[in-house]
């Protein structure tokens, strides 16, 4: 048996019904990591030690019937945004390279009560601001399905992960296609839950009104399972929502008839590779065919998505990266006149291109002068999207579309023009402007053999659409295959 091959649900079982023990699975991934790690740098921080000595802990408590959930045992990868008592938090950025926090996110936490084992924190776009992975402070992570290409952002380390079978499933951050978007280019299931069904506290803030926790996996029953998980409300979270709707796994039903699922135009016309667009189409009449109503709408205000986006996302990231500079914690500039001049430096010399860009940027559009001009004006298009939204929630269950216009780019191809990075967002930022929850499902592959992902968008706390749509999706699919990693990139030499 190949534990690798296995999805979360399964190994858990597996290891519930005593055919694999805890040790048995951490030491197989922590194997995959070191065969993998030196090609594909999925990972910022490797735990080994920890891990084998939490995976004893754990099945000494599944053998005493304390942990009987689905997960219990299974080893899995965290995005270095989410803290960690004392593991290295470093949002694969210079400024935090030596941070250890000492607290632990709540959706960590969550996943710990229910009997993970944290393997490590995986690479990720510095601060999450990117969409390749490519502005790491720690070096590129490589898509596992062709390592001359990018696997995505922000959350590119932990979508990379598994794909390669580094971890059974991870988790990831989205402000604003973080998950899906990499997602997609790895071929993996990810979710970006309803704003506020995961609690932000631990996770380290991007854009505070735009970011949300979402799981990472093989296939859509492990991401149902990860969310039941870790979904709750949390007082130290003042946006986290009550609710009593988060059995999530109980929508995995094959069946979609009746269900009314909506195909904007906006996201199928100019910009949209063919191959991208024939798959997405293909994968529409399979519902179809399973007896949903298939239809194509007009959503509307889709173009001013991303400048709406870019410029809330900055303003918030300017304000909350304030925070890092040289004081408390983090890296401080060697030498320097005077408190000013050691700011300055500090945060000169710890931040990276693209978080320096999005700080001057959010400082800009919300200075005197400015802010009626650009920051409001933002927040009146975000309010509008909400609408164009709810009116299309009135007549459909779920919106489909693609997950992003190309697969993925080879490196060094997207940091060359930041623009055309920001404009591959298009289809997943309004999801997190209107606080809506969207799942990315693998849909096919394009002629060079690169993963397409398709787009699930459901209407605020109607997560159980998406999962059912993509699990009666998945059940027509059939089973989806792991990247062939050639044996040059196993060695991990390129």
């Amino acid at each position: 048996m190949d534990i690798l091959s296995l999805t979360a649900t399964q190994l858990g079982s597996k290891i519930k019904a005593g055919e694999v023990s805890v040790t048995e699975a951490t030491e197989a991934a922590l194997a995959q990591i070191k065969k993998l790690e030196g090609t594909l740098n999925c990972y910022v921080t490797v735990d080994e030690e920890g891990a084998l000595r939490r995976a004893k802990e754990v099945q000494k408590l599944i053998d005493e019937g304390t942990l009987s959930g689905p997960l219990a045992g299974v080893p899995v990868a965290i995005k270095d945004n989410l803290c960690t008592e004392g593991m290295k938090t470093t949002c694969s950025s210079k400024i935090l390279y030596n941070f250890h926090p000492t607290y632990t996110a709540e959706a960590v936490k969550k996943l710990e009560e229910a009997g993970a084992v944290i393997l490590g924190k995986t690479n990720m776009d510095e601060f999450a601001m990117g969409s390749t992975t490519e502005t790491s402070a720690f070096g590129v992570t490589r898509n596992p399905w062709n390592t001359e290409h990018v696997p995505g952002g922000s959350s590119g380390g932990s979508c990379a992960a598994v794909a390669a079978e580094e971890c059974f499933y991870a988790l990831g951050s989205d402000t604003g296609g973080s998950i899906r978007q990499p997602s997609s280019f790895c071929g993996v299931t990810g979710i970006k839950p309803t704003y506020g069904t995961v609690s932000r506290y631990g996770l380290i803030a991007y854009g505070s009104s735009l970011d949300q926790i979402g799981p990472v996996a093989k296939d859509v029953t492990d991401c149902a399972a990860v969310l039941e998980v870790i979904s709750s409300h949390d007082k130290k979270d003042s946006t986290s929502v009550e609710r009593q709707d988060t059995d999530f796994t109980s929508s995995l039903v094959d069946d979609v008839r009746g269900m009314r699922i909506g195909l904007p135009r906006d996201y199928l016309g100019e910009g949209l590779d063919p191959e991208v667009k024939a798959e997405v189409l293909k994968a529409a009449e399979t519902l179809k065919e399973k007896g949903a109503i298939v239809e194509e709408f007009d959503l509307s205000l889709v173009e001013y998505a991303i400048p709406a986006y870019y410029v809330i996302a900055s303003a918030e990231a300017s304000s909350n990266l304030s925070r890092f500079d040289g004081v408390k914690y983090g890296y401080r500039t060697q030498e320097y006149e005077g408190l000013h001049n050691m700011y300055k430096k500090s945060r000169s010399e710890g931040f990276g291109a693209e978080v320096k860009r999005r700080i001057m940027l959010g400082s800009f559009v919300l200075s005197s002068g400015y802010y009626d001009a650009y920051y409001l004006k933002a927040l009146r298009t975000k309010a509008l999207i909400k609408q164009a939204f709810d009116r299309a929630f009135e007549k459909y269950d779920v919106i489909l579309g693609p997950a992003a216009p190309t697969t993925a780019p080879k490196l060094g191809k997207s940091l060359s023009d930041p623009l055309k990075m920001y404009l591959g967002d298009i289809y997943t930022i309004s999801v997190n402007l209107a606080g809506l929850p969207g799942m990315t499902v693998p849909c096919g592959t394009d002629s060079h053999g690169l993963p397409i992902g398709l787009q699930l968008i459901g209407d605020c706390f109607k997560e159980k659409n998406i999962i059912r749509a993509g699990y009666s999706y998945e059940q027509a699919r059939g089973a989806w295959k792991a990247p062939q990693l050639t044996e040059t990139a196993k060695k991990g030499a390129i």
